[in-house]
């Protein structure tokens, strides 16, 4: 759907003064708080409309100066009947409203001094671009098209001769200003940010853009809660009084309430500063707006990425890469210096990361990944993170080590590279930090579990049978496999068992022998070879004859039960010494020569 068009005051139809009016019908309407002009800062007719060169965020260019609806009993001569589409005019595109928001709360973190309330920003937003014209933004925050201002060639405003090459503005002889929030190229090479943390400082970018105005707004520890420094921060961005009351304005409308609009649907202005300066105004049709392509020159948009740094030249017109100076004071207000990456980190968060289990012998199929975050819950980006392998294991990272550092990417995570678990089974901790900040880190606990066996087989197929009390002539020999391959180096338990219904050890029938030759019937921390194969001990039989059964387990659940069979011994058939003493003489010839005489 088209941008919906309120009804609106249009800046054509008044004067400075009335916009001094709407400042002070606001003031009048609303809570405590209110800001407006000193009278001598306000312009007495229109005549502002052209500021003389000097340095500021837009090179001073045209802006819109449509005002809000007003909240007063008599609205100024001009004004829409009911003050405006006022429900229309308080609805803020949902991504620019979000830019705007996360501007504020990361200087809130970053320069808490400066106060900078994000209605500031929109209001700024809404004379500079009209909120992106009406929203028109896509998913990441970039203008659908490029805004840009008209060229700066000292026609009707300053002239600005080119000092990016035409990166920004595709201008090479004469800069434009660029973007929502109306950059002219030096000041972005200075003062560009990275808002939404895609690695890029694009001033056709929303977050990028808004959070670059904070910190110009906020530069030498100004205090915008405090009324002269707020006004020197406006007129920071435009040296023109206008300017300053038409955006007293609107921050004191936004200050009464907002609401959220789709993306696109926000309302347009469409009364700008330039429309009255002959030859130089916005072409019929097109309401005003910025120039959607790159003219001037005639050359074409060159990448949305920072150009080339140059040095200020004197008298090029506001062409200066220098901060703003305050006015009336000479001097200049140097800003702190931007904090680096890791400053800009609160905390860490998990981004991600499952379960960190794994078998002994495997690597981990989940990777530990976080997210480094500032105190707004915005993303940082091009942070350097430690992640190290701490407790009682061998499990290293790819290539042994215990530790490796990762630098976050645009969404501000990282991930740690793979960590093979090593031959140790048991519990460790793989710990996140910030490289350079004392930040507590971000713990996640890892396990290594013991090689497995789903299943167990007998590699031959002899009966296991042994006569009471003697010893098995065959040794139980068994192959152990996982998911149908051979499972090496998994533990396993032999044990006589009493019945295949009662697992429990055995007290007769078969026994294997300890390290002393003593007998045990379950043998524990047994291990299958590489290839899978167990081949148990020698196995004895006691003097109990019958049908017993030896059950092997492994971990992982492998188990067989093996049938063992134990004869009865078989008699003695050789005679002892003392059955062949006690023969009777008839049986032998000595016994039988010796017979007496009287038999």
């Amino acid at each position: 759907m088209a941008p919906v068009f309120g009804r609106r005051l249009r800046r054509g139809a008044v004067t400075t003064a009335v916009a001094a009016a709407a400042v002070a019908a606001l003031a009048a309407s609303q809570a405590p708080g209110v800001t407006n002009a000193p009278r001598d800062e306000r312009a007495a007719d229109s005549s502002d409309s052209t500021p003389p060169p000097g340095d500021s965020a837009t090179g001073n260019s045209p802006y819109y100066t449509d005002l809000p609806p007003l909240q007063s009993p008599v609205p100024p001569t001009g004004a829409a009947p009911n003050g405006g589409d006022k429900e229309a005019e308080a609805g803020l595109p949902a991504t620019v409203l979000d830019a705007y928001k996360k501007a504020e709360t990361a200087l809130a973190t970053d320069k808490p001094g400066c106060n900078l309330p994000w209605q500031l920003l929109a209001a700024i937003g809404k004379v500079e671009s009209g909120q992106a014209r009406g929203g028109r933004v896509d998913a990441n925050g970039t203008t659908l098209t490029p805004i840009l201002g008209p060229v700066l060639n000292g026609k009707g405003f300053a002239k600005i001769t080119d000092t990016d090459g035409g990166a920004y503005d595709g201008d090479s002889t004469h800069d434009r200003a660029v973007g929502p929030m109306q950059f002219i190229p030096s000041t972005w090479d200075s003062w560009g940010q990275d808002g939404n943390n895609d690695g890029e400082k694009d001033p056709n970018n929303i977050y990028d853009a808004a959070l670059a105005a904070g910190r110009y707004l906020c530069a030498g520890d100004r205090d915008l809660s405090v009324e002269a420094d707020l006004h020197k921060a406006i007129l920071s961005y435009n040296r023109s009084t206008e300017y300053l009351n038409t955006v007293l304005s609107w921050l004191e409308y936004y200050r009464k309430g907002t609401h959220e609009v789709p993306d696109g649907r926000g309302v347009l202005p469409d009364d700008r500063s330039d429309s009255r300066v002959p030859g130089v105004g916005p072409t019929p049709g097109n309401s005003g707006s910025p120039s959607p392509n790159p003219g001037g020159s005639g050359s074409k948009p060159g990448p949305n990425k920072p150009g080339p740094n140059k040095p200020d030249k004197p008298g090029d017109g506001g062409g200066s890469t220098k901060p703003p100076e305050k006015p009336g004071d000479g001097g200049s207000e140097t800003p702190d210096p931007t904090p680096s990456p890791a400053e800009r980190v609160a905390h860490l968060e998990n981004a991600g990361t499952g379960t960190l289990t794994a078998t002994a012998g495997d690597a981990f199929a989940e990777r530990v990944e976080v997210r480094t975050e500032s105190k707004s819950g915005a993303s940082v980006a091009k942070v350097k993170v430690k992640f190290a392998i701490v407790g009682d294991t061998d499990a290293r990272f790819e290539g042994g080590e215990r530790s490796a550092t990762v630098t976050t990417g645009a969404t501000g995570k990282a991930t740690a590279p793979k960590i093979d678990a090593g031959e140790k089974a048991g519990k460790f901790t793989v710990r996140a930090t910030v490289v350079g900040r004392s930040l507590p880190g971000l713990d996640f606990a890892a396990e290594v579990t013991a090689r497995q066996a789903d299943a167990l087989a007998r590699t031959g197929d002899k009966d296991l049978v042994c006569e009471a009390g003697k010893e098995f002539a065959d040794r139980v020999e068994v192959k152990a496999t996982y998911k149908g391959k051979a499972a090496g180096n998994v533990e396993a338990t032999a044990t006589m068992i009493k019945s295949a219904t009662d697992a429990t050890e055995g007290d007769k029938g078969p026994y294997f022998k300890d390290a002393d030759g003593k007998p045990v019937r379950t043998l524990k921390g047994l291990k299958t070879d590489a290839n899978g194969v167990l081949k148990l001990p020698k196995m004895y039989a006691d003097d109990a004859a019958g049908t017993y059964l030896l059950r092997i387990a492994t971990v992982g659940g492998g188990t067989l039960t093996v049938e063992l069979k134990v004869t009865a011994a078989e008699p003695d058939t050789t005679p002892s010494p003392t059955d062949s003493s006690s023969a009777s003489p008839s049986a032998s010839p000595s016994t039988s020569a010796s017979a007496s005489p009287s038999s």
